[in-house]
């Protein structure tokens, strides 16, 4: 019995890390690649979870929807929809300076997430979406969980295995140009609005899938799954410890900081009952210190940005033009 509980954990907390890794390496597109602040993470995240719920679940006359599409329609169609979203707030917010886009971000992520929240006819409101279906959910017990970490760790090493690709692209060296000086990027002629809004649109996409993994596994989403907290500190606080601009540090920082996001939970487990109001509290101010004992002591990460090595320096080149 205690060898089957072990399992099960483990299995819970690698499907976890593992969403949260690609959640990770979306943002990483974003802030690592190109500098760009998204705050809004949950955003992107709540819409690709939703899409893949409604479009996947079984008719129900609580909410739109209920198609009872198959899995991976669900995914592409997250990512699509979370695209979308992506594009539309690149286009408005992404001429702003860095820091006014950190605040419009915010701003944009509280409007999802109360549109969700409100808009009973489309989500269900504050009562969630039920009943999400898990591919080989058949199987029951632990092998349907083992069946869909396999799912969620393809995904992982197809994303990661994309990111890697466009990070030695001639694409990906426009955009770390564009991080380092924007100004002179724009004087060598290329189109530095286009260029952040791709990358905002691509990382926003793979937060998108993100989501969609995150509502098949648990198979109940409501609009507090995709507080600010749990939607985007803890993401942002994975990158940075990880190393951004590295996607083996997006993912090691997904695992390590996820890890001890459930260990204090068992820690404040333990606290006598007047205190268990608090434990949420002591969690995140244990996830602020570890940060800030990585910052002073690495302050690059866990790993730090390498130099990628070129896969294409001739027809890539005249693309990225």
């Amino acid at each position: 019995m205690e060898f089957s509980g072990l399992i099960s954990y483990l299995v819970f907390f690698l499907s976890m890390a593992g969403i949260y890794g690609i959640l990770a390496l979306g943002l990483n597109m974003q802030w690592g690649y190109t500098g760009q602040i998204n705050i809004g993470v949950a955003a992107f995240f709540a819409v690709g979870a939703y899409t893949a719920a409604i479009v996947t679940t079984s008719p129900s006359p609580d909410y739109l929807g209920g198609f009872g599409l198959p899995f991976v329609v669900g995914l592409v169609l997250a990512m699509l929809v979370a695209g979308v979203l992506a594009l539309f707030v690149g286009l408005v917010t992404l001429k702003l300076r860095s820091d006014y886009l950190a605040i419009a971000t915010i701003g944009i992520a509280e409007i999802v997430r109360l549109f969700l929240k409100n808009e009973d006819w489309l989500t269900n409101g504050v009562r969630g979406i039920p009943a999400i279906p898990r591919p080989f959910g058949n199987l029951g017990g632990v092998d349907d969980s083992v069946a869909f970490l396999l799912i969620v760790l393809l995904m992982v090493a197809g994303v990661y295995w994309t990111m890697q690709r466009m990070f030695r692209s001639p694409w990906a060296r426009v955009l770390r140009a564009i991080r380092a000086d924007e100004d002179a990027v724009m004087a060598s002629g290329k189109n530095v609005l286009r260029f952040r809004t791709e990358a905002f649109v691509i990382g926003s996409m793979f937060m998108g899938l993100g989501g969609a993994l995150y509502a098949h596994f648990t198979g109940f989403i409501s609009p507090e799954a995709f507080d600010p907290m749990f939607g985007t500190f803890v993401v942002w606080v994975m990158l940075i410890a990880g190393g951004s601009g590295n996607n083996r540090g997006a993912l090691l920082g997904a695992v390590v900081i996820w890890a001890v996001w459930t260990m204090t939970e068992s820690l404040t487990s333990m606290l006598p009952g007047d205190l268990v109001t608090q434990a949420s509290a002591l969690r995140v101010f244990l996830i602020g210190l570890l940060l800030e004992i990585i910052l002073l002591t690495r302050p690059q990460g866990m790993l730090r940005e390498r130099p990628p090595r070129p896969i294409d320096d001739g027809a890539g080149e005249r693309q990225a033009r």
